[in-house]
């Protein structure tokens, strides 16, 4: 059993939360929600043990293995794939490679037979007979090849050493997973895998992430990290979201009553308590009014950013033909004659088996990058915007926020654009921030506002919700589910993509798959 007893963190005078007492049970998973800068990934390496708290203790049975997520994709360069995996139970790693060092040695003495002994013994109670092919189980379900296994981690990609952290986090059942952002840069059929792993997991799991859709799947309890505290309530994310909303409204509801009895019991003593026959009346209330304490409804840290495209022209019947597009980058075809005709109402999700082709088909249809072969046909009403899945060019200047908003503004006075720059979260001297020393999320935030500046009635996505947190997203996936446009957009955010799409185009290697359905629909989920 894992817990937090009278857990406090704090940074100087900042608090991100005091006397956090949580017992996290066996067979449970745990979400950990919260706004960005709330403390979850601070949490988590309190948890650890990573991070001393302030104040407080974390304690775990001593016969209990905990495992983290590490989040270093260099940190073992120089190591295989397959020992990286076993390296996740430490104890285990050490009494393999300490093995193999006593019996390599040319003269064999007691004392190391002795020790090699206890370390057989040790050994097979950790079961590490079979330690190599559970590792590689795990990277074979998480679709690195065997022909992998034995290479160095430097030389393999980026995105199969995410797999392997994860394989290494998952390996050796585990009594404690801690996962921050386990979703991130991973495939649908990875993710998908994982979310099995975790249902089926038997211990108990802590995990931090943006994903709605992973939590609503995998979670037992969430863990939500607001108002200074870390309070646990038993269901998944959207039960949690749906009782919390319920519950604020009803707190306030609550104060509006007290209010309203404040008010009538302030008028009457104040008309009446000079008034000698009822100036007992007015002490009796008075007291009344004493007694009543109006609920504090503290002010939550997420914060929604306004997120409404509204095109200028409502586009006409002819859309967009896309004619036979073919692209070839570093001798690599990536686009192979990709033909497909955007409709009146379309939204249309793209998924692909390379992740480039989605962004270079994107870049062609923006008119960033011509095609090798083919042609794009516009409608005559047709005005597009792009979000970039990178977007750090955009950013490479040196102007204020204000300033390199108000190039995209028809509306170029200050005020109009520091008040929009407002409603997505840049509050007073934010606005004046230089555009390049944004955060990741502060730019994805400002190309959004880019794009509802511009009117455009046709919009293209590549991965919008990158570096959002947990309510940014919620209100770009609102945003794009009101666009009375046209949309063409790829995501990892699952809940989005079957929210927004009523279209899906995937591109393979040998062809193009289009189809009228929904996301869910298209994968065969009920």
């Amino acid at each position: 059993m894992l817990s937090a007893n009278g857990v406090t963190i704090r940074f100087g005078k900042r608090v991100l939360f005091e006397d956090v007492n949580i017992r996290f049970g066996k067979g449970n998973c745990y979400g950990i929600i919260g706004a960005n800068g709330a403390g979850k990934s601070t949490f988590l390496k309190v948890l650890s043990g990573e991070l001393e708290p302030s104040k407080g203790e974390v304690t775990l049975d001593k016969t209990e293995r905990i495992s983290v997520l590490k989040q270093d994709h260099f940190a073992f360069e120089e190591n295989t794939v397959l020992d990286t995996v076993i390296m996740g139970n430490k104890e285990l790693y050490s009494i393999m490679k300490e093995k193999e060092e006593i019996y390599a040695k040319p003269d064999f003495s007691e004392e190391d037979g002795m020790r090699a002994a206890q370390l057989e013994e040790r050994f097979a109670e950790l079961d590490g007979w079979n330690a190599e092919a559970d590792a590689e189980k795990l990277l074979n379900d998480l679709g690195i090849v065997s022909e992998n296994h034995y290479k160095l981690m430097k030389n393999i990609e980026a995105r199969e050493k995410v797999k392997v952290l994860l394989a290494q986090s998952l390996f050796g059942n585990p009594d404690v997973l801690l996962l921050d952002e386990p979703t991130n840069d991973l495939d649908l059929k990875s993710i998908n895998w994982l979310q099995e792993f975790l249902i089926n997991f038997e211990n108990t799991v802590i995990v931090v992430s943006h994903d709605r859709y992973f939590l609503n799947k995998v979670c037992t309890h969430i863990a939500d990290v607001d108002f200074g505290k870390i309070t646990v309530y038993p269901g998944n994310y959207d039960f949690w979201y749906e009782s919390s909303q319920l519950a604020l409204k009803q707190a306030k509801e609550q104060n509006k009553k007290k209010e309203d009895k404040i008010k009538e019991l302030q008028e009457f003593i104040a008309r009446f308590s000079a008034n000698a026959s009822k100036s007992k009346q007015a002490t009796s209330r008075k007291k009344t009014l004493e007694k009543i304490q109006l609920e504090e409804i503290k002010p939550s840290n997420r914060r929604y950013p306004y997120v409404d495209f509204k095109p200028d022209r409502e586009p006409g019947k002819e859309i967009l033909q896309v004619k036979n597009i073919s692209k070839t980058i570093n001798g690599e075809k990536i686009l192979d004659k990709v033909s497909f005709t955007v409709k009146q109402n379309d939204k249309i999700a793209f998924l692909a088996d390379n992740e480039m082709a989605k962004t270079v088909l994107f870049q062609i249809i923006a008119g960033e990058l011509e095609p090798d072969e083919g042609e794009l046909i516009w409608g005559t009403t047709i005005t597009k915007d792009y979000f970039p899945k990178d977007n750090n060019y955009l950013f490479d200047c040196d102007e204020t926020l204000t300033d390199w908003l108000r190039k995209y503004s028809k509306e170029p006075d200050e005020t109009y654009v520091r008040g929009f720059l407002g409603r997505m979260l840049f509050s007073g001297d934010e606005a004046l921030k230089k555009a390049n020393v944004l955060s990741g999320g502060e730019k994805v935030r400002c190309v959004l506002s880019k794009m509802m500046l511009s009117g455009a009635n046709f919009l293209i996505f590549d991965e919008p919700t990158n570096h959002l947190d947990m309510e940014s997203i919620t209100s770009v996936n609102d945003g794009m589910q009101k666009f009375k446009g046209n949309i063409l957009f790829t995501s990892h955010d699952h809940q989005l993509t079957q929210t927004v799409a009523n279209r899906i185009i995937d591109i393979k290697s040998d062809k193009v798959i289009d189809k009228e359905v929904t996301y869910n629909e298209y994968l065969g989920i009920e």
